[in-house]
């Protein structure tokens, strides 16, 4: 059985795989791989400690997404504004079956309701209730404390500089349109 050290870090360094500390390959420093790699190391980090806060409110990780998702609707709550079904999976990007599931667990916890949509009857409107707008303020607190937590040593301006480059970098990667899906070199075709 192998154990860590304990003044070994608790997470694997970057050049580990993280499960047995085989080197792996890591992005070379001051690379455009290299920044991929830390963002994926903060988004998991911070989607973690996301995920252990709601625990206790009984609210998943894609469940919050859905219910923050649906609060920026003006007009969550009435019948005829509230966001169709359909239109939830699209901004998810989840399949419309994956949406069905969330809100299925969502309107059992009686975060949000079902009505049939006045304009098309073979659609239906997801609609945020009381008890949905206070757990999305909930959510809301959990990810300003997490993200306070892991961003509160960052300077102002350093984080202002990384939110407009990260910015920059999702407009250009959204005017590109969706790069086009290749197999890797040497797949088999």
């Amino acid at each position: 059985m192998t154990s860590t050290p304990p003044d070994a870090p608790a997470d694997p360094s970057p050049g580990t795989s993280g499960t047995s500390g085989e080197p792996c390959t890591p992005g070379t420093p001051g690379t455009p791989a290299e920044l991929a790699d830390a963002m994926t190391r903060a988004i998991k980090r911070i989607r973690r400690q996301t995920g252990w806060r709601l625990e206790p409110y009984g609210i998943t990780p894609g469940q919050a997404r859905a219910l923050r998702t649906l609060a920026h609707v003006p007009g969550c709550e009435t019948p005829d504004l509230a966001m169709r079904l359909s239109d939830l999976a699209d901004k998810l990007h989840i399949a419309p079956r994956s949406a069905t599931t969330v809100v299925d667990a969502l309107e059992e916890a009686g975060l949000v309701g079902r009505r049939p949509d006045p304009a098309d009857r073979r659609a239906v409107r997801i609609l945020l209730t009381e008890a949905g707008r206070a757990a999305v303020e909930r959510i809301g607190q959990v990810r300003d404390e997490v993200a306070q937590e892991y961003f509160g040593e960052v300077s102002p301006e350093d984080e202002e500089v990384l939110l407009r480059v990260l910015r920059a970098a999702e407009a250009r990667f959204l005017a590109a349109g969706p790069p086009p899906r290749t197999a890797p070199p040497g797949a088999a075709r």
